[in-house]
């Protein structure tokens, strides 16, 4: 869309207001909202506010930034009363309306005009499939002399001794079974529906919906590949449909990887691929139909691998599903069809178009932008230094013995551990200016600051059951 298409769509929608959106460093939608009559001074002149009031940004004595929203992304809002048309925006300093540098949706352009100037490709597909629990209500509190949390799920496993509405009627998913029977054991897929059908509303192309292995409504909505940066503005409209939708049938949707103790966790494993001018270029002879420079593509993310973690598993509750001798993608290795290993090359058919890598450590509380873009920075460090992966690894990763995996690199096992890791190994961000010392730094900082520290210092109930009669 142009000014023009935008002011269209808008009256032919009746939009009686305006929501202007954009993402903040640690990966959450903020917004603005503004009366319809002031849509085309928008479009043409953006609208200053307080980069200091947003997380990891501007300082309060240089905090005016201007946020400048991008026509094609117009789209009514699903949710609101109001007719109300919502624009994603690019952030831009005030004065020189040069971009934002930790904009985030503006590294992921950056990301892109870098891959197009390498000659390499023209065009980086990704396909996450985010992952997510259903809960009927969640409390959780902590203070100086207690902590908490209380999960309530009518589908969960615990709950075959208590009491519903009109009496217990048993039919729950197993811990790690719910993947994934018909109803009465799947009690939420018109839920999972409903989902879909306003994704496809605000312009997800919805691929299919299922119960995830975890009890307790863990589930999957998978959606068809696109490009970086549109893909990642689809994986927020996605988190912010799953969360209202749940909201709307009086549940609540977490991305949070580990919320239960002793079932899975939620991951958000990732497809890639690289094309140029319209042909792919991941499918060739090589190890499970793959090119070479797919190969090269996958030695540079394994290189990579652990500083990866520090974007794409950025949470500290992010380690709880990635625990060396559980069920999670740690080694750093790659394989056929082998969901254990932190790479898979899925089997889906013959045609080149369909040859792609799967990521398989990432999770969904990663920002989109930041973690799509490193990824792609990883995979292109490959290719341009020729990193071969090595032999792939075939065998049930699970199951092998301490001596056969001691070669096999493993992901850091912390948030400490990854962000270390991203101190020290970060040039290939930094090609192209798509990363900068500064964003790398600010991340670092911010990360330590508010999420470490802040977990470090604090007892947990689990503590209290080790160690009180010591």
């Amino acid at each position: 869309m142009k000014i023009n298409d935008v002011i269209k769509y808008a009256n032919e929608n009746g939009a009686k207001m305006v929501d202007f959106k954009f993402i903040d460093s640690p990966g959450q939608w903020q917004h603005i909202t503004y009366p319809i009559g002031r849509l085309e001074e928008g479009l043409e002149d953006g609208f200053g506010f307080d980069g200091s009031s947003i997380r990891g940004w501007q300082a309060i004595h240089n905090s005016d930034l201007l946020m400048m929203p991008d026509p094609k992304t117009a789209m009514m809002d699903p949710f609101l009363s109001t007719p109300t048309l919502s624009l994603t925006c690019n952030i831009v300093d005030p004065i020189t309306k040069q971009p934002y540098g930790r904009c985030p949706r503006g590294l992921a352009m950056r990301a892109e005009a870098y891959l197009r100037s390498t000659g390499i490709a023209d065009t980086a597909y990704f396909g996450p499939e985010a992952e997510f629990f259903v809960f009927d209500s969640i409390q959780f509190g902590e203070g100086p002399n207690e902590a908490f949390f209380h999960v309530d799920s009518s589908e969960g496993r615990w709950n075959t001794g208590t009491s519903e509405p009109g009496g217990n009627l048993g039919h729950k998913p197993n811990f790690k079974g719910g993947y994934f029977p018909v109803s009465p054991i799947d009690s939420m897929t018109d839920l999972r529906t409903d989902m879909c059908l306003v994704m496809q509303k605000v312009g997800i192309d919805v691929e299919t919906h299922h119960h995830e292995v975890g009890t307790a409504g863990q589930a999957e909505i998978d959606m068809r590949f696109d490009q970086l940066t549109s893909m990642a503005d689809q994986m927020m409209w996605f988190k912010y449909v799953v969360k209202n939708v749940a909201k709307a049938a009086g549940k609540s949707a977490t991305f949070m990887p580990k919320p239960l103790f002793g079932d899975n966790g939620s991951g958000m494993h990732t497809h890639m691929s690289l094309w140029k001018g319209g042909n792919p270029l991941f499918a060739g002879d090589a190890y499970a139909g793959l090119s070479e420079m797919a190969l090269y593509y996958i030695g540079g993310v394994l290189k990579h691998a652990p500083a990866l973690s520090a974007l794409a598993n950025p949470s500290m509750n992010s380690y709880k599903r990635l625990v060396p001798g559980f069920e999670a993608p740690v080694s750093l290795a790659y394989s056929a069809r082998n969901r254990s290993a932190a790479i898979r090359i899925p089997i889906v058919g013959t045609s080149p178009k369909s040859k792609r890598i799967e990521f398989r450590s990432p999770d969904p509380t990663a920002n989109p932008y930041l973690a799509f873009a490193a990824m792609m920075m990883a995979g292109l460090d490959g290719i341009e230094n020729k990193i071969h992966p090595g032999e792939p690894l075939d065998k049930d990763i699970y199951a092998l013995s301490p001596e056969e995996l001691k070669d096999v690199p493993q992901l850091p096992t912390s948030l400490p551990a990854a962000l270390e890791a991203l101190r020290e190994d970060n040039e290939f961000l930094l090609k192209g200016d798509v990363f900068t010392p500064d964003i790398l730094d600010a991340w670092i900082d911010y990360k330590y600051e508010n999420e470490v520290n802040y977990v470090r210092l604090r007892p947990v109930p689990a503590e209290f059951a080790l160690y009180y009669d010591v």
